[in-house]
């Protein structure tokens, strides 16, 4: 695997994956590029000039947008969803599960102290076993519920990694205490659909820093035998 250039941009193989972290909640927004395509995986822009940030990124790279993706429906990764959609005419796409937390953004983000306009419809609904390809990339679909009930992963198998969301972190998993969130359910998706893969995947989170299963198989607390 290619070394990073930078804390915040990486070269795996062929792709390119450009980090952001925006909005108050700091959330990580991923653009993967390979071969002139790109995928926005939680345009979770929340200030305009996090909008603009990650449009002159994109344009500056002239890059087409195959794909606007979702791990999942919480607001701290929805925020940019309507600008993205406006700056380059593609929907996004999320697990239907999630659906529910679209129509309910405006009154959580008043919980947490924020705003947030009527989020459009997806474009399209993931789905368990579906993939994703752009560029040169072939990514798996990961349906991997508990943080909240449409919560997916995107597993790049020849590049090995994971696009993990809030599913597991560096040192952490998700919370479990927002709306249909389950531990139980989190834990069986953590164990029989992420850390069943090699200790050399690397993980890019929703929040914080990127990390390897191989890491968290042996130091992440919640994931060790008590």
């Amino acid at each position: 695997m290619a070394p990073c250039l930078n804390e915040n941009v990486c070269v795996v193989s062929v792709m390119k994956i450009k980090t952001f972290t925006f909005n108050p909640f700091q959330t990580n927004c991923y653009v993967c590029q390979s071969n002139g395509e790109a995928v926005i995986i939680d345009p979770s822009c929340y200030e305009e000039w996090e909008t603009q940030e990650l449009v002159s990124y994109i344009e500056s790279d002239q890059l087409s947008v195959k794909y606007i993706l979702l791990t999942h429906g919480h607001i701290d990764h929805i925020f940019g969803c309507n600008a993205m959609t406006k700056a380059f005419g593609k929907g996004f796409l999320m697990h239907r599960a999630d659906s529910p937390l679209l129509v309910q953004a405006p009154m959580h983000a008043q919980l947490f102290g924020t705003s947030i306009e009527e989020v459009e419809s997806p474009e399209a609904y993931l789905e368990e076993g579906g993939t994703i390809e752009f560029g040169n990339e072939k990514w798996d679909i990961v349906y991997t519920p508990g943080h909240s009930p449409g919560s997916v992963c995107f597993v790049d198998n020849t590049n090995r990694l994971v696009i993990s969301g809030d599913v597991l972190f560096y040192d952490s998993i998700g919370r479990t205490d927002l709306w249909q969130g389950s531990l139980p359910v989190l834990m069986q998706s953590i164990f029989n659909k992420v850390m069943v893969l090699d200790d050399d995947y690397k993980l890019y989170p929703g929040h914080g820093p990127a990390t390897t299963v191989g890491r968290e198989r042996t130091h992440n607390p919640f994931l060790l035998e008590k």
